[in-house]
């Protein structure tokens, strides 16, 4: 499931190429996620203005309007001057006089949705409920990430991924993070001690900001918008390597599920 960093990263991958393109035509595929909201042929002649992101939305503005894009659980952009004929997977095409932009996404899960603006009614019901964005230094403030920890019983892993304290630290990052600050993935977040939630808050942004100068992570097929695959799944620590020795004491790297989710972290170090 492609989380913040891959999001990032696919942003950067097409913003500079799309940025004062003029659309020309959108066909749609298979119905996603939610419709687009409007008829294709309504967004002809739209400017882009600008490749923006919030959580793993990326918020695309045009001259008038604006179109949200989610990636779901297996979807991919891919902007280039030319591409072939659309495949059974590829259910939105934005043909522009710059190239065209295409989503794939075989699980279709993903989403097109075209608002007014960031005060439209359903961009307020996509993007207000979520958390801090941790690669952000005016919205990622220690005070209230440690006062969202106190006010939560939730074990603190749990929390990481729900999103609505901070977002973008999905199952991946949260295990690294987590095996960084030397915190018990069960551990009840209001239990995190302040010098632990110290390193966890600053191990959030180290690792994100890793995982996006590393192009994301690459476990089956994901890669930016021009084609590149990631590559921090070669600097994982813990996630993946259950029974292979801690880099840190050398003991077996252990696995738990926790919400059908897969948890990798090291007993010793993390106690």
């Amino acid at each position: 499931m492609p989380e913040l960093p891959e999001v990032e990263v696919t942003r950067r991958s097409f913003r500079d190429a799309i940025v004062g393109a003029r659309v020309q035509s959108v066909r749609m595929g298979k119905p996603l996620r939610w419709p687009l909201g409007v008829e294709p042929q309504a967004l002809t002649g739209r400017v882009v203005q600008d490749v923006r992101r919030r959580g793993k939305y990326l918020l695309v503005d045009l001259d008038a309007g604006m179109l949200l894009l989610h990636l779901g659980m297996s979807g991919s952009l891919r902007f280039a001057p030319e591409q072939g004929a659309a495949g059974v997977h590829d259910h939105f095409d934005m043909q522009t006089d710059h190239g065209m932009l295409r989503l794939h996404d075989p699980r279709r899960f993903g989403a097109v949705v075209h608002v007014t603006g960031e005060d439209d009614p359903l961009a307020h019901k996509l993007l207000d409920g979520l958390g801090m964005e941790p690669l952000d230094p005016a919205s990622f403030r220690l005070e209230r990430f440690a006062a969202g920890l106190q006010a939560s019983r939730t074990p603190i892993k749990q929390l990481l991924l729900g999103g609505k304290l901070v977002v973008g630290v999905g199952n991946i990052y949260a295990s690294e993070v987590l095996f960084l600050a030397r915190i018990d993935p069960q551990l009840p977040a209001r239990d995190v001690g302040p010098r632990k939630v110290r390193r966890l808050f600053d191990g959030i942004r180290e690792v994100l900001a890793l995982a996006v100068a590393q192009g994301g992570t690459t476990l089956r097929d994901f890669s930016s918008a021009d084609g590149m695959p990631g590559h921090f799944q070669l600097q994982a620590k813990v996630y993946g390597r259950d029974g292979q020795p801690c880099v840190g004491c050398g003991r077996p790297i252990r696995m738990l599920r926790q919400g059908q989710r897969s948890t990798y972290f090291c007993a010793h170090c993390q106690k």
